[in-house]
């Protein structure tokens, strides 16, 4: 029966020219790359090779067997690779959701990033925003998940990724701009300029109007940051946006940012976790993009302290 060791020792002598060469490369002995030679040609009845010649030369069933390990051995070795990469954890698919709608302004160069060292792994979003994102992340619907809230589960575990503060953002000739103690009763009165997910996901929603059991005069929303901040620019609301986001357009000139100092003295702090399965961190290709975000994280800026 035709195996690979034969087709390889075939591929070796055609290579080298010569029975101990091609036993030398295929760690054999001159005498076993003879005895697979002559089980060849028992099997087929016809000779493989001439091994008088030098170099040696192959029939015509010699060179379509070489013609078949060309075809076969480099498919064997891509598959042996993969196998290797599979076992070792270098291979596999990581599902991420997000609760930060702006997330994604960090998260994608850390994705191109870490494509550079794990080639083989799939990166992939959950289609939309989860309405329970944690349960989902526990029933394997997707397998990270950045949030702002985490919710203690079984088998789930969290890693800080870093601290942000959320900044109410303005335009340069807003009234606000000028004033120099914002209190709640005047964001009551203004347009809050979001993003379209659940009011609950919003900070300034979540830890400033809900718990005061207050509502904005009203909400508009786009999905868009920069239509978000162009809709403020031009008077016609206020936002809130973690400083990451505000920091480039006021670098910009487009926007200004003001502390929420009633909430406390340092304003509106919250810290972004990458939620995960507990299992899922010994996978080397997961514990990689894990310490990817640890190394973000530790030279993640401040920009209003």
């Amino acid at each position: 029966m035709l195996e690979i060791r034969h087709l390889r020792t075939l591929s070796a002598l055609r290579y080298h020219g010569s029975l101990v060469a091609a036993a030398n490369e295929l760690n054999l002995t001159p005498s076993a790359i003879s005895h697979q030679l002559k089980e060849l040609e028992h099997w087929y009845d016809v000779e493989i090779v001439n091994r008088r010649s030098r170099p040696v030369q192959f029939s015509t069933v010699g060179l379509r067997l070489l013609q078949l390990a060309d075809d076969i051995l480099p498919q064997v070795q891509l598959t042996q690779s993969d196998i290797t990469r599979i076992v070792h954890g270098q291979t596999g698919r990581i599902i991420l959701s997000s609760e930060c709608h702006s997330c994604f302004d960090w998260l994608m160069p850390l994705l191109n990033q870490y494509r550079l060292n794990y080639p083989d792994v799939d990166l992939d979003f959950a289609s939309a925003f989860e309405v329970n994102p944690h349960e989902l992340l526990q029933n394997s619907e997707f397998d990270l998940l950045i949030t702002a809230d985490p919710i203690a589960l079984k088998g789930i575990e969290y890693f800080p990724i870093f601290e942000y503060e959320s900044r109410l953002v303005l335009a340069h000739t807003h009234p606000l701009s000028r004033k120099t103690d914002i209190t709640l009763q005047d964001l009551s009165e203004e347009t809050l300029i979001t993003y379209p997910v659940d009011k609950h996901r919003l900070d300034i929603m979540a830890h400033i109007f809900i718990p005061a059991n207050v509502q904005p005069k009203q909400i508009r929303t786009t999905e868009l940051t920069q239509m978000l901040i162009q809709l403020v620019a031009s008077g016609r609301g206020i936002s809130a946006l973690p400083d990451w986001v505000v920091n480039e357009y006021e670098q910009k000139g487009w926007v200004t940012s003001r502390r929420f100092a009633f909430v406390s003295e340092n304003g509106l702090r919250r810290t972004l976790y990458a939620g995960y399965r507990s299992e899922d961190k010994h996978k080397e290709y997961f514990a990689g993009f894990l310490q990817q975000l640890e190394k973000f994280s530790k030279k993640r800026e401040s920009y209003y302290d």
